[in-house]
């Protein structure tokens, strides 16, 4: 009888093994500005809020497959017309996942700006699409003409482009992407997860373009732990996009508490000055001590390329600061460090502590 190992490496995908688990660091006792999270706890009376719409919930029962109340709290929220789609997904990544899945025929090729969100990779990965990455200038700007030239050799079925892009913070020029969604031939996801920081959407001219996909989370927001994301677009897509969603996807927890928090739109608008004006703050820091170099973002973390990413990773670390070493993540990111905008205190703490790092 074959051992397990010798049944993984006969059955499971080459491709697969390949690849390593994501792993998601630990920051017990650590100031924890990896992972681009708000950095605010709930009000009290919010909370309280929140205790009683999830004590009544039944969790013995399924949840509601279609999500009514979080799809009606999202619409509201964003004033978003009955004649558009709307999805619901367990994460923005699901959505990736369920769009991807969608458009993979046999053959068919993924066209993304590179470095990028790493989910749009991996996924071409699991459903057998073609990925093809067009690298962004070394000021991480988007290569319009070399993302149209790629679009024209490729024809792909699927574009993701992030907008502002995660890694590098930065906003691509909307010329741009319209010059993309007028040439690709299939499906444009401008996936939007830090809106609230960017001050530019594309959410309005989904009308105007047939294959445009508006793809947001919740998580950078204030609501990580509620795992939602929702991507807008023409009717048509939603249909098709259904048809891939598993059913009951989005958790009773989630769908009780997430039109509560969606209720709060002023409270949420007032954290996202807050850390607007605290990423100018880190970014001047940054941008005056020696040796570092801060790039433009519109997101809530900053891009900081420092002269040893990996010594100084540890030295932050060991000063009670986790961050995201982009080092070896991809040529252009070297010895950068992407740092989660955090409270005055946290983002005081950084600053000290880059400082001192000698």
């Amino acid at each position: 009888m074959s051992t397990p190992a010798e049944l993984v490496r006969t059955t499971v995908r080459p491709e697969i093994r390949a690849l390593s688990a994501y792993v998601v660091a630990r920051a017990d006792g650590l100031i924890k500005l990896d992972a681009m999270e708000s950095p605010f706890p709930l009000p009290e009376a919010i909370r309280a809020k929140i205790a009683d719409a999830v004590a009544s919930v039944p969790v013995n029962r399924y949840p509601d497959g279609g999500a009514e109340l979080v799809v009606k709290a999202l619409r509201r929220a964003l004033a978003l017309p009955d004649a558009l789609g709307l999805i619901l997904g367990n994460g923005s990544d699901e959505l990736i996942q369920i769009i991807t899945s969608v458009v993979a025929k046999p053959g068919a090729a993924m066209v993304v700006p590179d470095p990028s969100f790493v989910m749009y990779r991996m996924n071409a990965l699991y459903s057998g699409m073609r990925f093809v990455a067009v690298p962004l200038r070394a000021d991480f700007s988007l290569d319009a003409r070399a993302m149209l030239a790629a679009i024209e050799q490729e024809r792909p079925a699927l574009v993701f482009l992030a907008y502002p892009n995660n890694p590098t913070g930065n906003l691509f020029a909307a010329p741009d992407i319209e010059d993309i969604l007028r040439a690709a031939p299939g499906l444009v996801v401008v996936d939007e997860a830090y809106y609230a920081f960017a001050d530019a959407s594309f959410l309005p001219r989904i009308e105007s373009f047939p294959n445009l996909v508006v793809l947001r989370t919740v998580s950078k927001i204030g609501m990580a732990g509620l795992r939602l994301g929702y991507a807008v677009s023409h009717p048509e897509w939603t249909t098709e996009f259904n048809k891939v969603r598993q059913p009951y996807n989005l958790n009773a927890l989630t769908q009780a508490v997430a039109p509560i928090l969606l209720a709060e739109g002023a409270l949420l608008a007032e954290q996202a000055a807050i850390l607007k004006a605290e990423r100018a703050r880190l970014d001047d820091a940054l941008s005056k001590m020696a040796g570092i170099s801060v790039f433009d973002t519109r997101t809530n973390f900053v891009v900081a390329r420092v002269p040893d990413a990996s010594r100084w990773f540890d030295e932050l670390r060991a000063a009670g600061i986790l961050v995201k070493n982009l080092n070896e993540w991809h040529p252009l990111l070297a010895h950068c460090l992407r740092i989660t905008v955090g409270t005055p205190r946290e983002n005081d703490a950084v600053i000290e502590a880059m400082a001192n790092i000698r």
